[in-house]
């Protein structure tokens, strides 16, 4: 985990590859659509699809935090909670340790949202496809809704950290640059494969709307799903 000493010389340097912030935005907006359509069954096939969405994304943060750039990679910002004890005294003091890549509190963030999402997903496959696992669907929504809590406090952490920094970290998840040393930034952005994951998901929502075999949006496989959903909910009653 890199600590920027802000008494030197200040620049900005590449920080957050194109894959991890494609990811990030794409997670959110999976997360955002399939929480707003959960209570549909109109949109459940969306609210399904998008699910998928995150099982996909999810899958690729797992691998990319494995062999991804050096901000990227689990072992660049995961860390013990003595780690996480000292960083909130830090805050508490008014004197917050600057971070090149993810600060401890993020690094928790990053994994309960990780963690989340797998659950999420999980429990969703098995409540739809496992029939009388009603219990599963109260998971489900308790996952959800647990998610959204840890969201919200991301967003208030991230607000606050720029503040007390005087960095934009919402701007660094757009460009990818952070303040830093020369010599802590990452040489490649890897934007062909951020390109490859926006094509990926484009892809597969495009099969959804057009496959009226499988769960997606168009009437036919609609109409199939929304039946199969009414079905395990009325065998749990």
């Amino acid at each position: 985990m890199q600590i920027f000493d802000t008494a030197k010389e200040k620049s900005q340097i590449l920080v957050w590859d194109a894959p991890v912030r494609v990811f990030h935005w794409l997670l959110a907006l999976s997360f955002a659509g399939a929480y707003v359509s959960a209570e549909s069954d109109r949109w459940l096939a969306l609210h399904v699809t998008l699910g998928y969405t995150m099982a996909g994304l999810v899958a690729f943060r797992i691998l990319w935090g494995l062999l991804g750039t050096r901000y990227a990679r689990f072992g660049s910002f995961v860390r013990g909670p003595l780690t996480l004890v000292r960083y909130g005294r830090a805050m508490l003091a008014g004197r917050p340790e600057h971070h090149v890549g993810h600060n401890p509190a993020g690094a928790v963030a990053i994994v309960l949202l990780l963690s989340l999402s797998m659950a999420i997903v999980a429990t969703g496959w098995l409540f739809y496809n496992v029939p009388g696992a009603r219990w599963l669907k109260e998971v489900h929504e308790g996952a959800a809704g647990f998610m959204l809590a840890v969201v919200a406090l991301h967003i208030g952490g991230a607000v606050l950290t720029s503040l007390m920094h005087r960095e934009n970290l919402v701007r660094a998840m757009i460009n990818g640059k952070k303040e830093g040393a020369p010599n802590q930034g990452i040489r490649r952005a890897w934007r062909p494969l951020a390109l490859l994951m926006v094509a990926a998901v484009l892809g597969f929502w495009y099969l959804q709307w057009q496959s009226p075999a499988t769960p997606g949006l168009s009437g036919k496989g609609l109409a199939s799903q929304d039946a199969k959903y009414r079905s395990h909910t009325h065998d749990d009653d």
